[in-house]
Order: structure tokens, then sequence, then C-alpha cells
């Protein structure tokens, strides 16, 4: 099952765009600026989440409608039917439509798995732990649709904590254990779910060979006590510091994900922007082989094949193609996505305009 239908309605530069005919491998070409990772965009909205770019709602509206959107696509010629959209009334507010219903965005999770690189993500090991964390958490959602709603949990109940840590007074140590009780259940659930998902990609790992793309040694980071009990007791025992410092400094949400160049026992961050690139490739293809069959699999992978050469193109174009997911590429010109020959759907798109091309086309090399 992959998506076979995508309608886009006033999404950032695209007024009107619909891609049907869709393939394995779908290609988006044109221009800096014309649209293309406004697809990705739009598609990466059908999962749980605030998107690829983490955008407000607001944002993602076009300039010249009504302040609204909607995202609309259809998986196996219409068998399922997924929507998110705004209206004018609540430009900040985004609602989910599965099969016509009305529901939690985390459900979204259940009928798709999207995963995505972006070049934004190409320091992902040089920067702070917030961006390996949501890495991760897109990653476990893909095997256990229920994270977003555990994540959902804990992040509630951490508010309510620094809330009452911050505010007058002494808070109440009963309403705190309260608190704390509900906000250590979801910690080492997270916990655990992370924790999983890395000893999952570690075996996938082993089994890639070391090239041509750098082979990562993943570690699971803990940010405090990854069992109940015990992160109910930190928790409890830390309120004067974590009071002091008008925040809580114990738990899941101070987790990092540790990563190591295998070949050289280097720290990722150590490592060369295109050594770092090539390890997160080889997490994003070790997923894939490791949730393969769980729920259908798309991939959306932003300029991916600009700064690869053409055997490690060849060999990344080998991996997608055996991963059993649906890929979604773009790029400034069709050269470097050539080898995919027929396999693949390919679309120009110029100042929101999208525009499918046949494989004959000469305007692929326009």
């Amino acid at each position: 099952m992959s998506l076979t239908r995508l309608t886009l309605r006033d999404f950032r530069n695209h007024a009107a765009t619909r891609l049907e005919d869709t393939a394995r491998f779908n290609v988006l070409i044109g221009e800096n600026g014309a649209g293309k990772t406004n697809v990705l965009e739009a598609i990466s909205l059908l999962s749980p989440g605030r998107g690829l770019r983490r955008a407000q709602p607001a944002e993602m509206a076009g300039r010249d409608g009504d302040g609204s959107f909607a995202v609309a696509a259809e998986l196996e010629n219409g068998d399922v039917a997924l929507a998110t959209a705004t209206t004018p009334a609540a430009p900040g507010r985004r609602t989910v439509r599965i099969n016509g219903a009305e529901g939690p965005a985390a459900r979204l999770g259940e009928w798709l798995s999207i995963t995505w690189l972006t070049p934004a993500m190409d320091r992902l090991f040089a920067e702070g732990a917030g961006a390996r964390r949501r890495f991760l958490d897109r990653l476990v959602l893909a095997v256990e649709p229920g994270h977003a709603r555990v994540a959902s949990r804990y992040e509630t109940a951490l508010r309510e904590r620094n809330r009452l840590l911050e505010g007058p007074g002494e808070p109440d140590p009963l309403w705190l254990d309260g608190i704390e009780a509900g906000l250590a259940e979801a910690g080492a659930e997270l916990a655990r779910a992370r924790a999983g998902l890395i000893a999952g990609l570690a075996g996938a790992l082993e089994g890639l060979p070391e090239a041509p793309f750098a082979r990562p040694a993943l570690a699971y980071v803990a940010g405090g006590p990854v069992e109940a009990e015990a992160l109910r007791a930190a928790l409890r025992e830390g309120r004067r510091r974590d009071r002091a410092a008008g925040r809580t400094l114990t738990g899941p949400h101070r987790d990092d994900l540790g990563v190591m160049l295998a070949a050289k026992q280097a720290p990722a961050a150590d490592c060369s922007t295109g050594e770092q690139k090539a390890m997160l490739i080889s997490i994003v293809l070790a997923h894939a082989a490791l949730t393969a069959g769980e729920r259908p699999q798309v991939l959306l992978l932003d300029e991916i094949a600009a700064h690869l050469d053409p055997v490690r193109r060849a060999a990344l174009y080998e991996r997608l193609g055996e991963t059993g997911a649906q890929v979604w590429m773009t790029g400034t010109e069709i050269a470097p996505f050539e080898p995919l020959g027929t396999d693949a759907a390919v679309w120009r798109v110029a100042d929101g305009a999208v525009v499918q091309l046949g494989p004959t086309d000469s305007s692929l090399r326009a």
C-alpha cells in the first residue's frame, strides 16, 4: 500500500496541486524555491507531529488564499483516505480526517510510517540533543504508533510539574506526588521504546556493509532513570534542585541519541559533514529494513542525491529499492536520478505548479 494520489490546496506556494500515477520512486525536479520541498512537507503532515519543517499551521497557508490550507491523500487507489486541513476561522488549528471521520493526529501513525531526511538535518549530530530526540521519536513512531500519545502524556505532565515548581509558594507535595506518578509512568514507556528502537537499529546496521555509506554505532543516552519507580523517586528527591532551576532536570526529555563512526570510533559530532550525512543515510536505510512490513512506509528525501557520487547514488537507489518503501525525492536536475529509469515517476515543479513528465519527455533534461 502506498500513496497513489496527493492533493494540495493553498499550501504554501501550491494553490491547487494534484499528483497522480505515483510509483515506487517519485522524483520532483525544479529550481530552488519552486515548491519541491513544500510537497514533501505536505506529505509529512500525514503523520503525527508538526511535519518536516516543524512549522505552525498558519505559516503553511498560501499567501493568496483565505488563510487556510488542505492536504489530502489516497492510499491504494482510494482504499484509505487521509487528510489534514485548517479553516479561515481557525488558521492555527489543524484537523485530521481518516476515511472522512475526524480524529486525533496521533492516529495517522496507524496508517503510514513516514520518515524524512532534509539538508537541515545534515548537522544533526553536531547540534543540541533536542533535534536528535525528535529524530529518534520519528523512527520509534514507525514501530509503535502509540508512541505519540505516550509522548503527549509525558509532555503534559512535565508542563504541569514545571508550572508548580515555578509558582509562588511551596507546591503541595501530594499534588506533586500525583503528577510525578503519571510523569514517571509515561517516562518509563518513552525510555523503553527509544532504547528498544536503538537496539533494533544496531542489529540492522550490523548487517549492512561498511561501504559506501559510513556505518554508525548507536547508543541510548538516558536523561535519568529508565524504570518508573526509580524515575519517580528521582523526581521526588530532585524537587528542591528543580525548583531552584525552574525546570525538571531529570527524565527522558533529556535523553540523547549517541552516535559514533564505527570505523574510526569517533563521535559523530567530530566527523566531517560528509561522514555525518553518510551515517544519517545508513540509519534511515537500517530503519527502513527494520520496519519493513509493519505499515506502509514512505521515505521523504530532500536533495538526497545532490552531493553523492555516482557509486553512492547507485548504492542508495539499490538499497531503497530493497526496503519496500515508497520514496519521494527532490533535485534541481534529472541527471542524478536517471539510473532509476522507468521505475520512477517524475514531476517538474515551477512556481507551485506541478507537471508530470513521461519517460521520453525531452523536458526531462531541460
